[in-house]
């Protein structure tokens, strides 16, 4: 599925998942890439208290799309997404966790073991 956007960091980040996925047989970034394909009107936009009750202690979670400051996060947990509001950022970080790009995360990962999507 080709993307029509015109987005120049969505459109790398897009052919770093899918070479990553390739490269390393990682089906977990293909899935993340075909979610970020949506319209931007169509992508997850997920709060941190869904976040919360989807994921565990010390857990790698990727949003295809944004993560809002809406709710509590209990646990650390390390969050990868499109964008992240300024809220959002300060709750993770406030709960021990940390904020990634997904091109860092792939960096870091480029496996893509043990991560959940959420959204």
């Amino acid at each position: 599925m080709r993307s029509k956007t015109i987005n120049p960091e969505l459109i790398d980040v897009l052919k770093t998942l899918v070479h990553t996925a390739n490269e390393e047989d990682a089906a977990v970034w293909d899935a993340v890439a075909d979610k970020l394909r949506k319209s931007k009107h169509k992508r997850a936009a997920v709060n941190i208290s869904r976040i919360n009750r989807h994921s565990t202690e010390d857990e790698t979670v990727v949003v295809p799309g944004k993560v809002l400051g809406s709710g509590v996060l209990t646990h650390r947990v390390n969050v990868a997404a499109l964008s992240c509001s300024r809220q959002a950022r300060e709750k993770i970080e406030e709960a021990g966790g940390k904020y990634l790009t997904i091109p860092a995360l792939i960096q870091e990962n480029p496996e893509g073991s043990g991560i959940r999507i959420i959204g």
